[in-house]
């Protein structure tokens, strides 16, 4: 027991001694030596927070004061946007076409309505009620009847649904900014009536606080559809190029950019440069007072080539000569071929593009677009055509030049000849025929011509075999090759360097081109098409009148110029006209003699361009009618492509001259879509709008009658023109030639 007790003793008193002798020890030890380590650590600890602290402001204060004072500078200004006056537009006698005219906009200061919700209520109320388009609300709730209509069928992810979603009404626009900048105006309405802006103005001061008149600068365009294909017109920045024109320094929500025609060619010269306005502004972006301000430069003057007298007479005559053949579609192109000015450049159908300034029309504008003749389209420079006769110009000229035929050389036309086939010449049934035009009205043929005759009198077959050659009487031809090569020197197959945009090229088809698109052999009777200017030939009528020009003036081809010169806003001229020439046509002046005697007879008492004649003026014309097959989209969904072999396809009317003959001064083209005979549809046309051109030289016009009268004398009979050739149907058993 007790030798338990004696083990016991030492393990319970053992912590106690310990315990004891710690304390003594402590006893004599400070209090604050015993806490250090814990100190040392917190004390550490804020030393180092502080440390970073100090480094960070050091870092702000220093190293990044700059930026964090340029941010807070940015904050309480802002700069703002001037849009410069755009340039006059001109024509070449200097009327004005285009000017800037005042337009008055609906703005609301979300800051400036009254705070108490009924009040604004109120304000937002009449206003809608004073501005009819735009309602005072169109999202209040879920209760709206075409969003209820649409729920059930698009689900609740798709709501509201794509293309039920109306306009926002004036509460949505409002609460889409006041948090962000309840100073800065929104543009609720734009373009509305002068009386209405007045009237808003007038209540405004008085009952509607928070709603002011923004005056802006439209475009306003004097002659509307006249001139609306040359000029174009202007529209706000689209959404997909909204990037490119920022970086160009554009402000796209005030900013517009020029659309099509001389508005979008020089829209860089025309545009001005844009002035600034720097504004101090407080936390609400209420603006203080102007910092700085930079007055914005107008943009640049532009003076046209077009005579805008002669381009309203053109325009006249064609409608008269539509309405009269019932055409819906024609163009006029009136040309100096002496260096490449366009006098007048018509299109029908047209738009007014007036309606682009102002409020947009959406019925009307949809039916614009709906119209399958394009009326936004200029078809003078984008309508690619078969130019028929007219183009006969070109292999006349490259046979003469090459050798093939001279001044002398005749071909016989029967009327009718036959191109046999490679593999079979022997089978008559097995042969291809080629008409010419005067066989369908007369029963015979031209007999023995010459190249002036067949210029005048238009023969078919002289040309087939000037084109292609005739093996039966080893008579050899241009071939394809000379002939494409020629037809590209007179500007065919690329476009002609129009300073307008939206300008097509046209098509001169080679072996190459038909191997690559229809994996088909060129033949013998797609080379007699293409010197008639038929098969796969096509151009444009501006093209066809640079061609006329080329004759006219002895082989320059020029690129067509329809912009004169451009002055700055101190008068200096800082874009002149230059005449730009593209090729000199390889041909010698015999030739383009021999070419216009041609031109000439075809203009006369006998020829099938009598209807043209000025004789009564002492004007001497030269030049040449075309009716040219063609199937369009619009000809296929009528069901007039599908014609019977001895019949012809719908045809086009053209007509070309240049006056006077002797030494010309303009080039007169009139296209006349789906129009028949250019004898009859367009070379009409030509004579009045030459009429009045040379009337108006010569000082007989009227002073109170400078147009033409509508009602022209009856026409007397003409001699035969070409109709349309049936379409060239080539026998089924026929194989590829070599």
């Amino acid at each position: 027991m007790s030798g338990w007790l004696g083990l016991r003793k030492p393990r319970a008193h053992g912590p106690v001694t310990v315990h004891r002798r710690a304390t003594e020890e402590g006893a004599s030890r400070p209090p604050w030596i015993v806490q250090a380590p814990r100190v040392a650590l917190v004390g550490w600890g804020i030393i180092v927070i502080l440390g970073l602290f100090v480094i960070r402001l050091w870092q702000l204060q220093f190293l990044e004061g700059g930026s964090w004072r340029a941010r807070a500078e940015q904050q309480q200004s802002r700069l703002v946007t001037i849009s410069p006056p755009r340039g006059v537009i001109y024509d070449r006698n200097h009327e004005i076409l285009v000017r800037n005219v005042p337009a008055y906009n609906v703005t609301v200061i979300p800051g400036n309505l009254p705070r108490d919700a009924e009040r604004r209520r109120a304000v937002l109320m009449r206003l809608a009620d004073l501005l009819e388009d735009v309602e005072y609300s169109t999202r209040e709730g879920l209760d709206h009847p075409e969003y209820r209509k649409e729920i059930g069928a698009v689900g609740r992810s798709d709501f509201p649904p794509v293309g039920v979603a109306p306009r926002p009404g004036l509460l949505e626009m409002v609460q889409q900014v006041q948090f962000l900048e309840p100073f800065a105006p929104v543009v609720v309405s734009q373009n509305v009536e002068r009386d209405l802006a007045l009237l808003i103005a007038q209540e405004a001061d008085v009952t509607m606080p928070g709603v002011d008149i923004e005056i802006v600068s439209r475009r306003s365009y004097a002659h509307g559809e006249l001139l609306s294909q040359i000029l174009g017109f202007v529209g706000p920045i689209p959404p997909e190029r909204v990037e490119e024109f920022e970086q160009k320094g554009y402000n796209p929500n005030v900013d517009r950019i020029g659309y099509a025609g001389v508005e979008a060619q020089l829209e860089e010269l025309m545009r001005g440069i844009p002035g600034r306005r720097l504004i101090e502004k407080n936390v609400l972006g209420e603006e203080l007072r102007v910092l700085s301000e930079t007055p914005p430069s107008p943009g640049d003057s532009v003076y046209l080539t077009i005579d805008v007298e002669l381009q309203r007479v053109a325009e006249d005559a064609l409608r008269r000569g539509l309405v009269e053949h019932g055409s819906p579609r024609g163009v006029v192109v009136l040309l100096d071929p002496r260096d490449g000015q366009v006098l007048a450049l018509v299109s029908l159908p047209t738009y007014d593009n007036n309606m682009f300034s102002g409020r947009l029309d959406e019925a009307e504008y949809e039916q614009l677009l709906d119209d399958p003749h394009r009326p936004f389209i200029n078809h003078a420079i984008a309508d690619q055509v078969p130019p028929g006769s007219v183009f006969k110009i070109v292999p006349a000229a490259a046979a003469l030049q090459e050798g093939v035929v001279n001044r002398f050389t005749t071909l016989n036309c029967p009327g009718l000849m036959y191109l046999p086939n490679q593999f079979a010449p022997d089978d008559q049934s097995l042969a291809q025929p080629f008409w010419c035009w005067i066989h369908l009205q007369a029963g015979i043929g031209h007999g023995p011509v010459n190249v002036v005759d067949a210029l005048a009198q238009s023969c078919d077959i002289y040309f087939y075999q000037v084109g292609g050659g005739l093996e039966a009487t080893d008579f050899r031809g241009l071939g394809v090759e000379r002939l494409a090569e020629y037809s590209r020197q007179f500007g065919f197959g690329t476009s002609s360097g129009l300073d307008l945009p939206g300008e097509a090229g046209g098509l001169v088809p080679t072996p190459l081109w038909k191997r690559e698109n229809y994996q088909e052999t060129w033949t013998t009777g797609n080379t007699y098409n293409f010197a008639i200017g038929q098969g796969d030939l096509l151009a444009t009528p501006l093209q066809m009148a640079n061609a006329f020009a080329v004759v006219a003036n002895g082989g320059v081809l020029y690129e067509p110029r329809i912009i004169h010169h451009v002055q700055d806003a101190t008068g200096q001229v800082i874009r002149p006209f230059e005449p730009v020439v593209r090729n000199v046509v390889d041909v010698d002046e015999t030739v383009w003699q021999i070419v216009r005697e041609g031109l000439d007879i075809a203009v006369s008492a006998t020829g099938t361009g009598r209807r043209a004649l000025l004789d009564d003026l002492g004007i001497n014309l030269a030049g040449k009618t075309g009716t040219a097959e063609y199937c369009d989209d619009i000809a296929l969904k009528a069901g007039r492509c599908d014609v019977a072999f001895d019949e012809v396809l719908p045809t086009h009317a053209w007509f070309v001259a240049y006056a006077p003959e002797e030494a010309p001064e303009i080039v007169a083209l009139v296209w006349v879509y789906d129009g028949g005979e250019g004898s009859l549809a367009a070379a009409p046309v030509v004579q009045e709008i030459l009429d009045f051109y040379f009337r108006r030289q010569l000082g007989l016009l009227e002073d109170e009658a400078l147009q033409p009268e509508d009602g022209a004398p009856a026409p007397e009979p003409a001699a035969p023109e070409e109709p349309a050739l049936p379409a060239p149907v080539e026998p089924a058993a026929v194989q590829p030639e070599s």
